[in-house]
């Protein structure tokens, strides 16, 4: 089964180079080259899945980015990755509210009978694949260990 975001990721490409859209274009060529990397590396075909982790992946890539960047007072490579990151996040699906997050959260401590900090792993194994791609999973991390020190 392929991945249908990787067939809308190549359609938009071609609409991007039609368009003259160089910024745009050049993004989406980075997404297909790590889509392409992870493919050749594993020989297997993408399922949306797969799409999704790299997608996550690479957004993390680039809010690190930018706090590097911000640090370093370069506002022109801060608005390069803040370009990319729009671009990124129009293939992914909706992003997870806080309280839907806070749900998920509190259906895998029920699961998993976690009752500490210690336990923090078994959630994270629960909730995890439910965020991928709709959630900043350091952010769900942090949700986590705060309800679990809490308990």
């Amino acid at each position: 089964m392929t991945s249908a975001i990787k067939g809308k990721i190549q359609e938009d490409m071609k609409n991007a180079m039609r368009a003259q859209e160089k910024e745009r274009l050049a993004t989406i060529r980075l997404i297909l080259a790590a889509l392409k990397q992870r493919e050749v590396d594993e020989r297997i075909d993408l399922t949306d899945e797969h799409v999704l982790a790299i997608l996550d992946k690479m957004l993390k890539q680039r809010r690190e980015s930018i706090a590097q960047y911000e640090a370093g007072n370069r506002m022109d490579l801060v608005e390069k990755e803040a370009a990319e990151i729009t671009v990124i996040q129009g293939y992914l699906p909706a992003q997870l509210t806080s309280s839907e997050i806070d749900a998920l959260i509190e259906k895998a401590i029920q699961e998993s009978g976690a009752n500490s900090v210690k336990d923090m792993g078994k959630v994270m194994g629960i909730v995890k694949p439910k965020v991928q791609g709709r959630a900043d999973v350091a952010v769900v991390s942090s949700k986590i260990k705060e309800r679990l020190a809490a308990s």
